[in-house]
Protein backbone atom coordinates (compact mmCIF):
# COMPACT_ATOMS: atom_id res chain seq x y z
CA UNK A 1 0.00 0.00 0.00
CA UNK A 2 0.89 3.59 -0.09
CA UNK A 3 2.67 5.59 2.34
CA UNK A 4 -0.16 7.46 4.57
CA UNK A 5 2.31 10.37 4.39
CA UNK A 6 2.01 10.76 0.74
CA UNK A 7 0.89 14.23 -0.54
CA UNK A 8 -0.85 13.54 -3.93
CA UNK A 9 -0.72 17.00 -5.61
CA UNK A 10 2.65 16.95 -6.78
CA UNK A 11 2.02 14.12 -8.87
CA UNK A 12 1.93 16.07 -12.06
CA UNK A 13 3.34 14.33 -14.43
CA UNK A 14 4.70 16.08 -17.99
CA UNK A 15 7.85 13.95 -19.18
CA UNK A 16 8.30 11.82 -22.02
CA UNK A 17 9.29 7.86 -20.73
CA UNK A 18 11.01 7.07 -24.37
CA UNK A 19 14.96 7.66 -22.99
CA UNK A 20 14.12 5.17 -19.84
CA UNK A 21 12.45 2.60 -22.36
CA UNK A 22 15.41 2.57 -24.61
CA UNK A 23 17.77 2.07 -21.32
CA UNK A 24 15.37 -0.56 -20.22
CA UNK A 25 15.66 -2.74 -23.78
CA UNK A 26 19.37 -2.28 -23.96
CA UNK A 27 20.47 -2.58 -20.00
CA UNK A 28 21.05 -6.56 -19.78
CA UNK A 29 24.50 -6.22 -20.23
CA UNK A 30 27.72 -7.96 -18.74
CA UNK A 31 28.20 -4.45 -16.22
CA UNK A 32 24.26 -4.94 -15.63
CA UNK A 33 24.36 -8.30 -14.30
CA UNK A 34 27.70 -7.91 -12.92
CA UNK A 35 26.28 -4.47 -10.93
CA UNK A 36 23.16 -6.18 -9.74
CA UNK A 37 25.08 -9.42 -8.05
CA UNK A 38 27.47 -7.23 -6.74
CA UNK A 39 24.49 -5.18 -5.08
CA UNK A 40 21.64 -7.84 -4.88
CA UNK A 41 23.22 -11.23 -5.11
CA UNK A 42 23.06 -14.43 -7.05
CA UNK A 43 19.22 -14.69 -6.46
CA UNK A 44 18.44 -10.89 -8.26
CA UNK A 45 20.79 -12.05 -11.73
CA UNK A 46 19.00 -15.42 -11.95
CA UNK A 47 15.71 -13.42 -11.47
CA UNK A 48 17.16 -10.19 -13.60
CA UNK A 49 17.74 -13.18 -16.39
CA UNK A 50 14.31 -14.28 -16.34
CA UNK A 51 12.90 -10.81 -16.65
CA UNK A 52 15.26 -10.56 -19.69
CA UNK A 53 14.09 -14.09 -21.27
CA UNK A 54 10.31 -12.77 -20.65
CA UNK A 55 10.99 -9.54 -22.72
CA UNK A 56 13.12 -11.44 -25.46
CA UNK A 57 10.68 -14.18 -25.87
CA UNK A 58 7.65 -11.67 -25.70
CA UNK A 59 8.43 -9.05 -28.38
CA UNK A 60 6.02 -10.92 -31.24
CA UNK A 61 3.64 -11.39 -29.24
CA UNK A 62 -0.46 -9.69 -29.11
CA UNK A 63 -0.69 -6.76 -27.17
CA UNK A 64 -3.23 -8.32 -25.04
CA UNK A 65 -0.75 -11.49 -23.86
CA UNK A 66 2.15 -9.23 -22.80
CA UNK A 67 -0.42 -7.82 -20.68
CA UNK A 68 -0.75 -10.47 -19.11
CA UNK A 69 2.57 -12.05 -19.15
CA UNK A 70 4.03 -9.12 -17.68
CA UNK A 71 1.23 -8.92 -14.90
CA UNK A 72 2.00 -12.78 -14.17
CA UNK A 73 5.50 -12.04 -14.51
CA UNK A 74 5.90 -9.33 -11.20
CA UNK A 75 3.15 -10.93 -9.69
CA UNK A 76 4.80 -14.45 -8.96
CA UNK A 77 8.28 -13.10 -9.14
CA UNK A 78 7.89 -10.21 -6.43
CA UNK A 79 7.11 -10.00 -3.15
CA UNK A 80 5.28 -7.54 -1.07
CA UNK A 81 7.05 -5.37 1.31
CA UNK A 82 6.04 -1.94 1.97
CA UNK A 83 8.66 1.05 1.76
CA UNK A 84 9.31 1.41 5.30
CA UNK A 85 10.13 -2.08 5.62
CA UNK A 86 12.18 -2.62 2.40
CA UNK A 87 13.60 1.10 2.20
CA UNK A 88 13.56 2.56 5.80
CA UNK A 89 11.50 5.42 4.11
CA UNK A 90 7.77 6.67 4.03
CA UNK A 91 7.60 6.66 0.26
CA UNK A 92 10.18 5.46 -2.00
CA UNK A 93 9.90 5.15 -5.75
CA UNK A 94 11.73 1.99 -7.12
CA UNK A 95 13.40 1.55 -10.63
CA UNK A 96 12.11 -1.58 -12.37
CA UNK A 97 16.08 -2.53 -11.70
CA UNK A 98 15.89 -1.89 -7.84
CA UNK A 99 12.57 -4.25 -7.56
CA UNK A 100 14.09 -7.03 -9.73
CA UNK A 101 17.42 -6.73 -7.36
CA UNK A 102 15.39 -6.56 -3.77
CA UNK A 103 12.76 -8.90 -5.65
CA UNK A 104 10.99 -6.78 -3.11
CA UNK A 105 8.85 -3.89 -3.68
CA UNK A 106 5.14 -1.75 -2.50
CA UNK A 107 2.28 -1.78 -5.02
CA UNK A 108 3.94 1.50 -6.43
CA UNK A 109 7.41 -0.71 -7.33
CA UNK A 110 5.25 -3.74 -9.18
CA UNK A 111 2.99 -0.84 -11.12
CA UNK A 112 6.19 0.98 -11.98
CA UNK A 113 7.62 -1.97 -13.23
CA UNK A 114 5.11 -3.60 -15.15
CA UNK A 115 4.57 0.22 -16.69
CA UNK A 116 8.42 -0.22 -18.13
CA UNK A 117 8.31 -3.33 -19.12
CA UNK A 118 4.99 -3.22 -21.23
CA UNK A 119 6.47 0.32 -22.86
CA UNK A 120 9.86 -1.45 -23.42
CA UNK A 121 7.79 -4.23 -25.69
CA UNK A 122 6.08 -1.66 -27.60
CA UNK A 123 3.12 -0.82 -25.99
CA UNK A 124 1.66 2.18 -26.95
CA UNK A 125 2.13 4.60 -23.88
CA UNK A 126 -1.67 6.43 -24.30
CA UNK A 127 -2.86 2.65 -23.39
CA UNK A 128 -1.21 2.62 -20.23
CA UNK A 129 -1.80 4.55 -16.76
CA UNK A 130 -0.76 4.49 -13.44
CA UNK A 131 -3.96 5.06 -11.20
CA UNK A 132 -3.74 6.16 -7.48
CA UNK A 133 -6.65 4.03 -5.94
CA UNK A 134 -8.13 3.97 -1.90
CA UNK A 135 -8.92 -0.29 -1.51
CA UNK A 136 -11.66 0.42 -0.37
CA UNK A 137 -11.59 -3.00 1.55
CA UNK A 138 -8.87 -2.27 3.49
CA UNK A 139 -9.20 1.57 3.39
CA UNK A 140 -5.95 2.36 2.43
CA UNK A 141 -3.99 4.26 -0.28
CA UNK A 142 -2.87 1.82 -3.33
CA UNK A 143 -2.03 2.31 -6.51
CA UNK A 144 -2.73 -0.10 -9.38
CA UNK A 145 -1.46 -0.19 -13.53
CA UNK A 146 -4.82 0.24 -15.92
CA UNK A 147 -4.84 -0.86 -19.40
CA UNK A 148 -6.91 -0.11 -22.65
CA UNK A 149 -6.57 -1.80 -26.44
CA UNK A 150 -8.50 0.64 -27.66
CA UNK A 151 -11.23 3.55 -27.85
CA UNK A 152 -14.15 0.91 -27.68
CA UNK A 153 -12.38 -1.41 -25.31
CA UNK A 154 -12.86 -1.93 -21.67
CA UNK A 155 -9.99 -0.26 -19.62
CA UNK A 156 -8.98 -3.29 -17.46
CA UNK A 157 -7.32 -3.61 -14.01
CA UNK A 158 -3.43 -5.42 -13.03
CA UNK A 159 -3.00 -5.11 -9.58
CA UNK A 160 -0.38 -6.81 -7.15
CA UNK A 161 -3.22 -8.20 -4.97
CA UNK A 162 -5.78 -9.46 -7.01
CA UNK A 163 -3.46 -11.34 -9.87
CA UNK A 164 -6.67 -11.57 -11.72
CA UNK A 165 -7.06 -8.46 -14.77
CA UNK A 166 -10.42 -7.67 -14.56
CA UNK A 167 -12.25 -4.57 -15.70
CA UNK A 168 -12.18 -1.65 -13.90
CA UNK A 169 -16.33 -1.96 -13.53
CA UNK A 170 -15.63 -5.35 -11.48
CA UNK A 171 -13.18 -3.56 -9.37
CA UNK A 172 -15.73 -2.55 -7.23
CA UNK A 173 -13.25 -2.76 -4.31
CA UNK A 174 -11.02 0.52 -5.36
CA UNK A 175 -12.24 3.52 -5.77
CA UNK A 176 -10.10 6.18 -8.05
CA UNK A 177 -8.14 9.15 -7.36
CA UNK A 178 -5.80 10.03 -10.03
CA UNK A 179 -4.53 8.29 -12.71
CA UNK A 180 -1.21 9.34 -15.17
CA UNK A 181 1.13 8.24 -17.76
CA UNK A 182 4.86 9.87 -19.01
CA UNK A 183 2.07 12.22 -20.85
CA UNK A 184 -0.18 14.12 -17.66
CA UNK A 185 -2.29 13.64 -14.64
CA UNK A 186 -6.09 13.32 -15.22
CA UNK A 187 -8.63 13.23 -12.11
CA UNK A 188 -10.97 10.45 -11.75
CA UNK A 189 -14.39 10.50 -13.40
CA UNK A 190 -16.66 7.86 -12.17
CA UNK A 191 -18.30 8.04 -15.99
CA UNK A 192 -15.41 8.61 -18.10
CA UNK A 193 -11.96 8.20 -18.42
CA UNK A 194 -11.40 11.49 -16.58
CA UNK A 195 -10.31 15.15 -17.48
CA UNK A 196 -6.56 15.86 -17.99
CA UNK A 197 -5.52 18.52 -16.14
CA UNK A 198 -3.06 20.30 -17.80
CA UNK A 199 -0.33 22.06 -15.42
CA UNK A 200 3.21 21.23 -14.76
CA UNK A 201 4.11 21.85 -11.01
CA UNK A 202 5.72 18.97 -8.77
CA UNK A 203 7.55 16.68 -11.11
CA UNK A 204 10.38 16.11 -9.20
CA UNK A 205 9.76 12.40 -8.33
CA UNK A 206 8.34 11.82 -11.99
CA UNK A 207 11.71 12.61 -13.31
CA UNK A 208 13.56 11.40 -10.50
CA UNK A 209 12.76 7.81 -11.30
CA UNK A 210 12.78 8.51 -15.36
CA UNK A 211 16.53 9.79 -14.71
CA UNK A 212 17.37 7.03 -12.31
CA UNK A 213 16.75 4.42 -14.85
CA UNK A 214 18.35 6.39 -17.69
CA UNK A 215 21.41 6.15 -15.80
CA UNK A 216 21.14 2.06 -14.68
CA UNK A 217 21.32 3.65 -11.13
CA UNK A 218 20.44 0.21 -9.36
Amino acid sequence: MISKHLHLPWLIIALSVSPATAYISQSFSYDFYHQLTLEYGDDATARAKRWQSLLESSKLSSDWDKVNKINNFFNREIIYKTDIELWKKHDYWASPAETIGQGMGDCEDFVIAKFFSLIALGIPEDKLRLMYVRHLKVNQPHMVLLYTENKTAKTVVLDNFNPQILPTSLRRDLKPIYSFNGQGLWTAKAKSRGKKITNSRGVSAWRDLVTKIEKNNI
